[in-house]
């Protein structure tokens, strides 16, 4: 039997590319200057992060690639996109390249955004085979981490350089992922464990260092820790805390060790007794097998049916779904995605404070649904549906309250929308294996997020557009009119979402009440 040591370090690697795997979240840190190294109006820097959304409409390829090819070799194809899109533009930044087009920085921007899908694939599939019966618990846990992203590769910039932070960044974006990828290749793979009874064990212990690592990232991202702390002491304790669930395998390893030996000293001590002892022996490693027998017993999840593309395509159920998600998480990133030049507009010099924030609240928001499908579970809780109804009506009250021109106001709405954009995010992936199933998982959820670079264009062409219309003559704008009028779009669609996530949940409610 494999040993469950093997099990758990799974998790701890998908934690680690989890952590490295959102570049694309700390795009508003740089944006503003890449804006000028490039030269561009806000409308071509919209593109650019248009492009990085767009990857993930070819994302189901990924899903096929999952079907066909083997794990590490689908992570090592989705480390090399990122290395080639964001390390082309690097060399392009350090003028080591000269004879690259805007279009050229598009093309290699959106094989980057691609990347990502072809990580999270990998991650999403070994959580759901390594942890069947506890898969929304470890799918919902380990993707929270990728809500640190930001804050990681922000915090490592602000050590590492204060100048040329767009350098930095890509730099780091290309490279980073790679060197992940290649240590954690042989852990990420299928385990067969048939013994699971410590999971609830294994996990309440990862959610203790999980909560702890968040905690700790959403002070250090307030401006009193930080002018106390500086910025490498902030590193180094992100960093600890990435190890800290190494602790969980590790001590189940000594587990083990310290079992087999305790075996070992027993069987020499029944060869010595007698036949009837050594009968009654047997009889106990009989009884002990058929427990572990009865312990792999999967805990029944109930999922409507196993459902392939086209048929998910012609169902209510998903478009409703698709739109909630349209007009919930995919505002929220692209909310993100401008929340350096909203700052810049709004005369707030707290850029890369603002993107750590975010990036803390939003690993707080992808970490909720795995906390109550924990503690819940085989409870009543609340559905799926009824969950998104729950986090996207504050979403819809934080873009309003934008309109408010203090500081205080942009640093609320931003942990708010932060923590409902991840919560969203983190619970889709369970939604979309209850509705649909678990069989096409891969291809099924990439199709799913496909409305990321649709909304991307949408709303963000339309933000930029209203930019670029309230600015001046070099086609910069500063002051609340920039926005104002973004946000009463962006909040009013949230009401919709919130709308038609209500429809969802009655179309749905039979099914969730079987389930409980």
């Amino acid at each position: 039997m494999p040993s469950s040591t093997l099990q758990w370090l799974s998790l701890v690697g998908i934690i680690w590319l989890q952590a490295i795997n959102g570049t694309n979240s700390n795009f508003p840190a740089y944006s503003s200057q890449l804006k000028q190294l490039l030269s561009i109006s806000q409308i071509q820097l919209n593109n650019l992060a248009f492009a990085s959304d767009a990857g993930k409409l070819f994302g189901w390829f990924s899903g096929l690639a999952a079907i066909y090819l083997p794990l590490w070799l689908v992570l090592t194809i989705g480390s090399f996109f990122g290395l080639i899109g964001y390390g082309v533009q690097y060399l392009f930044i350090t003028n080591q390249i000269s004879s690259l087009s805007y279009w050229h920085v598009f093309l290699l921007t959106f094989l980057a955004g691609n990347s990502i899908c072809w990580i999270n694939t990998v991650c999403y599939v070994i959580a759901i085979r390594n942890f069947l019966s506890d898969r929304q618990v470890a799918i919902g846990l380990t993707t929270s981490y990728q809500g640190l992203s930001a804050k990681i590769y922000t915090n490592i910039v602000d050590v590492v350089s204060s100048h040329n932070k767009a350098k930095t960044f890509l730099f780091l974006n290309s490279f980073v992922p790679v060197v992940v990828g290649f240590i954690v290749a042989p852990l990420v793979r299928e385990i067969e464990v048939k013994n699971t009874k410590h999971s609830s064990v294994g996990f309440a212990l990862m959610f203790v260092i999980t909560i702890a690592t968040g905690i700790y990232a959403v002070m250090s991202s307030l401006q009193i820790f930080t002018n106390k702390i500086s910025s490498l002491g902030v590193l180094i304790g992100i960093l600890v805390s990435l190890f800290l669930p190494l602790l969980l395998p590790i001590s189940m390893k000594i587990k083990e060790l310290f079992e087999s030996w305790h075996k070992k000293r027993e069987r020499l001590r029944i060869y010595h007794f007698t036949m009837e002892e050594n009968t009654t022996c047997e009889e106990r490693i009989v009884n002990e097998v058929k427990e572990g027998e009865d312990s792999c017993e999967f805990e029944e999840v109930g999922v409507m049916e196993e459902i392939g593309v086209k048929l998910m395509l012609r169902r209510i159920n998903f478009w409703l779904y698709f739109f909630v998600y349209f007009f919930g998480a995919t505002i929220g990133l692209v909310f993100l995605n401008n929340l350096g030049q909203i700052a810049e507009s709004r005369g707030c010099s707290a850029t890369s404070s603002l993107v750590s924030l975010s990036s803390s609240f939003g690993f707080f928001g992808r970490l909720i649904p795995s906390l109550m499908d924990y503690f819940y579970r085989g409870k009543h809780t609340i559905s799926r549906p009824t969950f998104m109804v729950s986090v996207m009506a504050p979403t819809a009250g934080a873009f309003f309250l934008l309109l408010n021109k203090t500081d205080l106001s942009l640093y609320i709405s931003t942990a708010v929308i932060g923590v409902s954009t991840g919560a969203i995010t983190s619970t889709a992936v369970s939604t979309t294996t209850e509705l649909f199933g678990t069989k096409n998982f891969s291809v099924n959820h990439n199709v799913v997020v496909a409305n990321i670079p649709m909304g991307s264009f949408l709303f963000g062409y339309s933000a930029a557009f209203i930019y670029h219309k309230e600015g001046n003559e070099h086609g910069k704008c500063m002051g609340m009119e920039c926005y104002s009028n973004t946000f009463i779009i962006w909040g009013s669609f949230c009401c919709l979402g919130t709308l038609l996530a209500l429809i969802l949940h009655f179309r749905t409610r039979k099914f969730y009440s079987q389930k409980q």
